[in-house]
């Protein structure tokens, strides 16, 4: 108890309360974290969909101990070990063939390159984004994000960016102009609490963005690396993008993003650049995330399907291992009960609870996870 003390009193004194923290984690294994006083909890949360492999996979753990032996890091001025081999892997399970992926530290940053992509291939300056919206917090990525609360501190902000409701593509139509480069939008919503894309949503915007020349960028940053039962969440529908980002679960906690531009759309000499972006160690950590994710990905729809099953009652959104229900006012409160309890969840936007654990939770830790939060829904 003592340790746990110190560590809080040291954190408040030496960082920036940017967080509102509550439990120190030590240790991680598969779906199971542990904190300081030895408690042992079933992970829902996994470093918000981040850790895809669970906590310290064997795999991943030895591609990146190798690898750490071998080379950490060498800059993009030379070529980087296993880098070409990971963008051939990341375009091909992308689905856009002939196209070319850039790497980045983290989903802000593949979206800032998303954006300036499309403002380099058309000339044009503007976005469209939707309501509820969230694409980051650099300063780039929080033009396009609509959350007012984190957003309007820091405007005037650019890129220009008209908001419409997610969902309403009439209000799309109506917002363009002739100096929109491109749409961004999430398939999933998941800060805002796991809400899907309406039926045709995703086909609309990209019928729109042809008409008008603009460019459609889907970010996958958390639907992405199998987290719905496809590599990525678009996939469940007939749209393509012209951008695709993603981050998170690509390297199983390991710091990395990347984006896929389809065939044409490339960035030159000079245009863009990342001084630790796809180097060595990232690199490994996510060659071994998708062959793992790979063998688990078969397996992703039934799991996801047992959670949905478990809260019935509670009507939630569900596509794949991602999990969303709404409990209003209650959600703070079932967020510490379900810690009591032995079970981390996370209370996403509007009061929402999000649940994204690790694609290797189990059929034992999805029922005993279930149980805990239904306690909490019935108290």
């Amino acid at each position: 108890m003592e340790l746990a003390e110190n560590y809080r009193e040291l954190d408040a004194r030496y960082y920036m309360p940017a967080f509102s923290r509550t439990t120190e984690i030590v240790r991680g294994q598969g779906a199971r974290l542990w904190d300081a006083e030895g408690r042992e909890y079933i992970d829902c949360v996994a470093g918000i969909a981040v850790c895809s492999t669970g906590h310290c996979h064997p795999k991943v753990v030895e591609a990146i101990c190798k690898q750490a032996h071998e080379l950490i890091h060498c800059s993009n001025l030379f070529y980087v070990p296993h880098q070409a081999e990971l963008a051939e892997k990341i375009v091909e399970i992308s689905g856009l063939v002939g196209g070319k992926a850039f790497f980045s530290n983290s989903g802000a940053e593949a979206n800032e390159g998303a954006i300036k992509l499309a403002r380099l291939a058309t000339g044009r300056k503007k976005f469209i984004s939707f309501t509820h919206s969230f694409h980051g917090r650099t300063m780039g990525a929080l033009a396009v994000t609509h959350k007012p609360a984190i957003r309007e501190p820091f405007e005037p902000l650019e890129p220009a960016c008209t908001f419409v409701e997610y969902g309403n593509l009439d209000a799309l139509e109506q917002a363009f102009d002739d100096d929109v480069a491109g749409v961004i939008v999430e398939s999933i919503q998941g800060e805002s609490g796991v809400i899907p894309a309406p039926e045709g949503f995703l086909e609309g915007i990209r019928e729109c963005c042809d008409r008008h020349g603009a460019l459609m960028i889907i970010d996958e940053v958390q639907t992405g690396m199998g987290r719905t039962g496809k590599w990525f969440s678009f996939q469940h529908t007939q749209a393509q993008p012209d951008i695709l980002t993603m981050a998170k679960g690509i390297a199983s906690g390991f710091p990395m993003g990347a984006l896929v531009a389809r065939k044409g759309l490339e960035f030159k000499g000079g245009e863009h650049g990342s001084t630790f972006a796809g180097g060595p160690l990232a690199c490994a950590a996510a060659r071994a995330t998708i062959s793992v994710i790979e063998e688990l990905l078969p397996s992703i729809p039934e799991k996801g399907a047992r959670f949905a099953e478990g809260l019935a009652a509670w009507k939630p959104r569900q596509v794949g291992l991602m999990i969303g229900f709404t409990v209003g006012e209650r959600c703070a409160e079932m967020q510490q009960y379900c810690a009591e309890h032995g079970v981390l969840i996370n209370c996403a936007a509007d009061g929402n609870i999000r649940l994204v654990p690790p694609l290797v939770i189990t059929d034992e830790e999805i029922d005993a996870a279930v149980g805990v939060i239904n306690e909490a829904l019935g108290r």
